[in-house]
């Protein structure tokens, strides 16, 4: 299975829907997750359906709904499913709370596991599938974590996305991947060092060979690899990072090589 190469429309919110399609297919990118902040807000369908046309006539496909969703007591899904469903994604991005691991207290865990539990069941029955946002400050703020958490829920539709933690070390991040590869549907793929600053993808280029070995070697891989954050928010540097992107997990050494010159 070859991994799907897109953006996360995030990286772009200061654009709209039809501007991101337009530039994540003029960069040669394969699939978009729609986000549920800016571009397709959850509940109205209407402009979910005109987002998964607009898509659709730039040759891309709809590969997920990123949701926030976060699983807290009162926190409604049936909105993000009737978005999700009417945007054709058949995978909703969702998160473990608000509250890290090692803070949450037992009846805050509990709370959270049981509203994802639901969530899946109702998901399931729309045939679509959640994946954890795989992010500090939720409960599966790391892989022994993440783990814990899709053991807990135990949801056949529920996987988890995998990043780079933040300040993690290249070989930090890896062991991470490798702990959790056999879960993960997505990755969420962006250059942050030595913590939050933004650099171009071939800034950290061992982390992406890394990844891209580690992907290969994976019996299932992820469907998806999708960009995330660019340095400065600049539409003018998607294109030198899908290629970055292809060279990592197509294998084309000599572009990544030169890109990273």
């Amino acid at each position: 299975m070859t991994i799907r190469t897109g953006l996360c429309s995030v990286t772009y919110r200061q654009l709209d829907a039809a501007a991101i399609a337009v530039l994540a297919a003029g960069a040669g990118l394969e699939v978009i997750e729609w986000g549920g902040d800016v571009h397709v807000p959850p509940g109205d369908a209407a402009r979910a359906a005109e987002v998964a046309r607009i898509t659709a006539d730039a040759g891309l496909a709809v590969c997920s709904y990123g949701s926030y969703f976060r699983a807290d007591p009162g926190d409604e899904i049936a909105p993000v499913l009737d978005s999700a469903e009417a945007l054709g994604a058949d995978r909703i991005r969702v998160w473990a709370g608000r509250i890290g691991s090692a803070d949450a207290t037992a009846a805050e865990r509990s709370a959270v596991i049981d509203g994802l539990a639901r969530a899946a069941a109702l998901a399931a029955e729309r045939g679509i599938s959640l994946a954890l946002e795989y992010h500090r400050g939720t409960l599966d703020d790391d892989d022994v974590q993440t783990l814990r958490v899709l053991d807990e829920v135990g949801a056949a539709n529920l996987s988890t996305y995998w990043q780079p933690s933040v300040a993690a070390p290249d070989e930090v991040a890896l062991a991470e991947y490798e702990r959790v590869a056999g879960r993960v549907s997505a990755a969420h793929v962006f250059s942050w060092w030595p913590a939050a600053e933004r650099l171009p993808l071939t800034g950290r280029d061992a982390l992406w060979r890394g990844f891209a070995a580690a992907v290969a070697a994976t019996p299932a891989p992820p469907r998806d690899a999708l960009l995330e954050f660019v340095v400065d928010d600049d539409p003018a540097l998607l294109a030198a990072e899908a290629a970055a992107l292809r060279g990592y997990l197509h294998g084309d050494d000599a572009r990544v090589a030169r890109l990273g010159a």
